[in-house]
């Protein structure tokens, strides 16, 4: 079949391809330990589950207008202008299907073959994916370890170009859980007005910060009107599986933003909205306690990896991954975890399936119970043991 070349630019993702190769391992009756997904293991708040079965119970199963039903719209501004200190309005919001229409109908919209976009390498793999798929060049910087995972600011300064149309950022960040330092963002904020460059700030992880409180590049100065802030129910309600997230950017741009989901999926479901707006706008109690389970996961798995000879590991302030460096084992990231999935039973993913950088290291999810991580960190430490 002769397909259009810009396919070829679109690439699979690292954690379903490791999934299925897992999931081949348990139905040949393999007893295997999930550390590669990226997604809450616990169920939907039950606010959202009621008022979804609720919606459809009672019809709300229709179209709805395209930027998404005017009721979840204004909550999503009235959140934003209270967590980041900025006044938006409902037309500044747009509901997608999930996170990644965030990423790929804004970049859509505003980048033209030949632009230049600066994003984390290690980083979220859509990222690169839809640049080249658009035929944008990619600016990848690195994230290094000596930094907290942060940019790497120098080789930000050098990325940047007359050719720089956007910049990415993720705080906190998949798959490192770094956060970005406030003074880091000054900087980037400043290199943005200075080079008249959006920014597309993924917050998705926002709710989920341990250490110290969220902050978005959107508060600064200059920077509400050349900004795309990208945040969504899947990782703070549990809702992966309902497809529900939002982006917040300039009145223009969500309305061009809104033409290109007329043209595609023409609405998300309006079932799912109305879940989304009750998870929103009820208790957060759930929440809270979820994130206070990920915290106690994350300080055992950091202990726990930190004990295993041949690894160390920073402690992240967000986000429910860990990036442990793994290089004294003198083998790629790729072949220690094929290793630790046949060997250990341990699904873990390369830190290369998250770009060039992650060279070195694994990412684990510690979204998983307790006694699990336990287990999944014993059998490493008798497998990686036997590499000597």
């Amino acid at each position: 079949m002769r397909l259009a070349e810009r396919m070829s630019w679109l690439k699979g993702e690292g954690a379903y391809e490791m999934l299925a190769r897992a999931q081949a391992l348990e139905a040949q009756g393999r007893d295997i330990i999930h550390l590669e997904v990226g997604q809450p293991d616990f169920d939907a708040v039950p606010s959202a589950t009621l008022a979804g079965i609720r919606a459809i119970t009672t019809g709300l199963t229709r179209y709805n207008p395209p930027p998404g039903i005017p009721e979840l719209r204004a909550a999503v501004a009235a959140e934003i202008s209270r967590t980041r200190g900025v006044e938006v309005g409902l037309e500044n919001v747009v509901i997608m299907p999930g996170g990644k229409p965030v990423i790929f109908f804004p970049m859509l919209a505003l980048l033209e073959p030949g632009d230049e976009v600066i994003y984390p390498d290690p980083g979220f793999p859509t990222y690169e994916s839809v640049t080249r798929f658009l035929g944008a060049v990619p600016r990848p910087v690195p994230l290094s370890e000596e930094n907290g995972f942060s940019f790497d600011m120098a080789a930000f300064e050098e990325a940047l170009s007359d050719r720089t149309r956007l910049i990415i950022l993720n705080s906190p960040s998949n798959p490192t859980g770094s956060v970005i330092p406030w003074q880091d963002l000054e900087r980037i904020a400043r290199a943005a007005r200075a080079h008249d460059t959006w920014v597309l700030s993924d917050e998705i992880y926002s709710r989920l910060v341990y250490d110290g409180e969220h902050t978005s590049i959107i508060s600064l100065p200059g920077m509400l009107e050349r900004t795309v802030l990208l945040d969504g129910f899947s990782k703070t309600y549990a809702m992966t599986g309902w497809r529900l997230g939002y982006g917040v950017m300039p009145t223009q741009l969500a309305e061009a933003v809104a033409l290109l989901l007329t043209n595609s999926i023409g609405c998300t479901a309006t079932f799912t909205q109305h879940a989304g707006l009750a998870a929103l706008t009820g208790s957060q109690g759930d929440v809270d306690k979820m994130v206070a389970q990920f915290r106690q996961r994350r300080d055992v798995i950091v202990m726990g990896l930190n004990t295993i000879p041949g690894i160390t590991c920073l402690k992240p302030q967000g986000a429910f991954y860990v990036f442990p460096n793994v290089k004294s084992f003198g083998r790629t990231a790729a072949e220690l975890a094929a290793y630790l999935l046949d060997e250990a039973g341990v699904a873990v993913l390369p830190g290369t399936a998250f770009g060039h950088y992650g060279e070195g290291y694994l990412r684990l999810s510690y979204a998983n119970s307790l006694e699990n991580i336990e287990r999944a960190l014993a059998r490493m430490r008798e497998a990686l043991g036997r590499l000597g």
